[in-house]
């Protein structure tokens, strides 16, 4: 499959040919649903905490004595029926991540990018060398209708574009290998360089 390629200022720099096992499948909902839910799974914190009656600042004496009072039986008031309390088998802090095969993220990658095509909301530029004023960016971008976009380097992203967009709303950068489906889905426009091409196509083959 064939795709323009274009310039920061919007001029054409000939075409980039994509390869159809990556960039040309059937998107899946299932699959990238699976990775995304690995993602975000894997990101949460998990520190959520209460305490047990045995945390609960409270004295460990008989708050009466077991038998005459016609109540019922109690020792501590740190049992979890008195307000104050201890809470019985609540959240501790744990990890909510799970595993997914190496092969279905990978395969989630394809489809997300594949979905960006099918959509036509990939682009394709020559490179993103900029002298890092972010007024002169942010011009570029927008006569370029950018609301919301992804730009993806090579190995290495160009420090002078970085300084650049890091004060740009809406404008995310990231290196070939932290391509990941969620962020791709996240915004309107996934913004691919030729460096980036490469890089993804080594990574994905």
């Amino acid at each position: 499959m064939k795709l323009d390629v274009i310039k920061l200022d919007g001029g054409k720099a000939g075409s980039v040919e994509l390869g159809d096992d990556i960039f040309g499948l059937e998107p899946r909902a299932d699959i990238i649903h699976r990775v995304v839910r690995w993602q975000r799974n894997k990101a949460q914190q998990g520190t959520h905490k209460v305490k047990t009656r045995s945390e609960v600042s409270y004295s460990t004496k008989k708050i009466y004595r077991q038998k005459g009072t016609g109540g019922a039986r109690h020792g501590a008031r740190s049992a979890p029926i008195f307000r104050g309390g201890g809470i019985y088998k609540g959240p501790v802090p744990r990890s909510h991540a799970h595993d997914l095969p190496k092969k279905v993220r990978m395969l989630g990658l394809k489809h997300a990018l594949s979905a960006k095509v099918k959509e036509g909301s990939l682009v394709i530029i020559d490179s993103i060398d900029s002298d890092g004023k972010t007024g002169a960016l942010a011009k570029q971008v927008r006569d370029l209708g950018w609301k919301r976009a992804l730009v993806i380097d090579g190995a290495e992203v160009n420090e002078n574009f970085l300084r650049a967009a890091a004060n740009i709303d809406g404008l995310d950068v990231l290196p070939s290998m932290g391509a990941n489906v969620y962020d791709i889905l996240k915004r309107d426009t996934l913004v691919l360089t030729k460096a980036g091409v490469e890089a993804l196509e080594a990574r994905l083959k």
